[in-house]
Formats: structure tokens, sequence, C-alpha cells
């Protein structure tokens, strides 16, 4: 499989499916030359004021990018960033899209942060076998034909994605099989391969187990991947488990929180995309334990998050902080379609 590029560069829908790194570059080659850049956001480094931030970016909004070639600005504002005092890294990623145009989003570990730390990289030799990697191919292929139609819906009713599209639902299909053939394989490569996209595709293919609760350590061990690619796909296929539509012998399965709590202070914009998601569905029975945990954690995280100009990237961070002030999840809504975000977010941080 293609080997993963420096540059993350996501698109909206494909950063709330399966990100790989093949599929990454397959939408940006069906980009346009230029596209503008609609919004730059920041997270993480909340002592350092963003008009420092913003000063030491190479590009602004109204800028034009190109999707041809990695774009020069992500390599220089990242050093000038790193160069700033009391920054000790910085990753920007490029998501597209919002009304057409794209968004940079900024992470920043300042010193002090609090911030997650991952696993050592494995480094056993084993891999996927030919026709599971070829499997992949096709459903990121799929996967990209069908969103660029808009044929992107899909239905997490059984606790695994099936797709509208019936190309894309073809390939996911295979995977209930591989799943089902190769389930010790699996498991192995996630925990073990020293190549980072069989680890991402493995991620991916178990979330088709058919117990599926008893992939859960699995995945949950993934979230720790020093990849990003993989703690992104172990964290959506647990996202998935936790969406199943219950029956007398389909139970939903048991997702600890805990693994996704730590993401939220990730300077990586997909931790925190999938995380954050991932929480939205979890504190739904507003777990008190949970929620304390959120605010003794995360609070400055998921303040920061429901502050992003894109309402569809901050609204998993305003629902939890609904649910932490106690609000109904319909008053929420109602709240952030009136564009009310900071009665939310106030009501959060009141102590209770």
């Amino acid at each position: 499989m293609k080997k993963l590029s420096t540059v993350r560069v996501f698109a909206a829908w494909l950063a709330a499916l399966f990100v790989s790194g093949a599929a990454i570059q397959a939408y940006v080659r069906m980009q346009p030359t230029g596209m503008e850049v609609g919004i730059i956001d920041f997270f993480g480094g909340s002592k350092i004021s963003q008009e420092t931030l913003r000063g030491a970016l190479t590009i602004k909004e109204g800028h034009s990018i190109s999707f041809n070639e990695p774009p020069v600005f992500i390599e220089e504002s990242r050093r000038r960033l790193t160069a700033l005092p009391g920054v000790v890294d910085a990753q920007l990623t490029i998501v597209c899209c919002e009304e057409s145009r794209a968004i940079v989003y900024v992470g920043v570990h300042a010193a002090g942060d609090f911030t997650s730390r991952f696993a050592g990289a494995p480094t056993g030799a084993v891999r996927l076998d030919d026709d599971v990697v070829q499997a992949g191919r096709q459903f990121e292929q799929a996967l990209t034909s069908a969103v660029r139609r808009g044929q992107g819906q899909e239905d997490d009713t059984q606790g695994h994605s099936l797709a509208i599209d019936p190309d894309t639902r073809g390939a996911q299909q295979r995977f209930l099989v591989i799943a089902s053939r190769d389930d010790r394989k699996l498991r192995t490569v996630l925990r073990e391969s020293a190549d980072a996209e069989h680890r991402a595709l493995a991620a991916v293919i178990l979330g088709y187990a058919g117990d599926k609760q008893s992939a859960v350590d699995d995945l949950v061990r993934a979230v720790n991947d020093p990849a990003e690619g993989v703690r992104n796909n172990a964290m959506r296929s647990l996202l998935v488990f936790t969406m199943t539509e219950p029956t007398a012998t389909r139970p939903v399965p048991k997702v600890p929180y805990e693994p996704f709590v730590g993401l939220l202070n990730s300077p990586i914009w997909s931790d925190r995309n999938k995380s954050s998601h991932a929480l939205s569905v979890l504190t739904k029975n507003r777990d008190p334990k949970l929620l304390a945990l959120l605010r003794t954690e995360a609070m400055v995280s998921l303040v920061e998050m429901a502050r992003w100009k894109s309402v569809g990237h901050a609204g998993a961070a305003l629902t939890i902080l609904g649910r932490m002030a106690g609000l109904p999840d319909d008053v929420v809504q109602q709240q952030v379609m009136r564009g009310e975000r900071e009665p939310i977010i106030a009501a959060a941080l009141t102590p209770g």
C-alpha cells in the first residue's frame, strides 16, 4: 500500500469515515489546482495568544492553496511556530471543506501542556495477505468515487459501516468475510506489524468482526498506536460499535471511554475529531464519572473545540459541554443552530 504523506490533507467526510494514506491521496488528486482557505482555527497552546500564533503562519484566510504538491506553507509555518518561545511542536492539517473552502487547523503543543503519549512503534515482520491489501484499495477507490458523487452516507446500525453506495458496500461486505477468515492474523498485524498502513487497514477490518466485543481490547490498544492513521481507524471502528442498534442477538459492545478522553488533548486534529465524536456518543447516558473526568482532564480542550468556526466540527464538543452543564440535548442543538455557543460554554464552566 502507498505510504502516508507527511502532509495531512483530509476531507471532512473522509475524516468522519476511515482515513488511510491512499484514500487521502486519492482525494487530493481529485481536487482543483487551487482552493481558497476559508477558516484558520487553533487548538492547544492556550497560554500563547492566537494573535501571536496567527502571526507566525505564512497563510491567511482568503489565500489560495494548491493540492498539486505538498503545500509549501505547511512546513514553513510549522518551522516558524516551533521557533516561538514556549512552543514544543506544531501540526497543521488541511480539512475540506466549509462552503467549498478549505479549513486549516493548527495544533500547538506548548511547554507545560498536557498532551497524549503514544506507544512505541512495533517492529514485527507480519503483514496482511495480498488479497486483503487489494480489498482495502478497492474500498478506498469505491469510497472516494461515492463521496465525489454525493453518496457517502452509511448505515451503522449493525455496529459496522455499510455504505449506501453499492460498490463501497460490496467492498465492506468483503471485509466481513476477511474479518471472519483472518481474525487472528488481523489482531497480530494490528499489534505487531512494523508497517503502519497494514496496521491501519487491520483496524478497519477488525471493525467488521462477528464478535465485536472480542475486538474491543485490540482496537483500544490501537488507540495508543504511534501512527495517526492507525489511531484514527481504531477510534472509528470503536465509535461505530457504540452506534449498534441492539437486538436479542446483537448487544451493543461495551467500549471504555478513558482512551478517548486523553486524545482530546492531542495536538493532532484527527485525534481530537475522532475522540470527540466517540465521546459525544459515550456521554449520552451522562455517566457522572465520565463527565467528572472530562471536567478535570479535558475542559480546556473541549472549550477550544467548541469555539471552532466550523459548526460541524465544533458540534461534538458543544454536545459534550451541554451534557456537562446538565442541559437537554435538544436545547443545546437549538442554541447551536441560533449561533449561541457561549451560553453553553459558560454553563459548562459554572461549577455544579
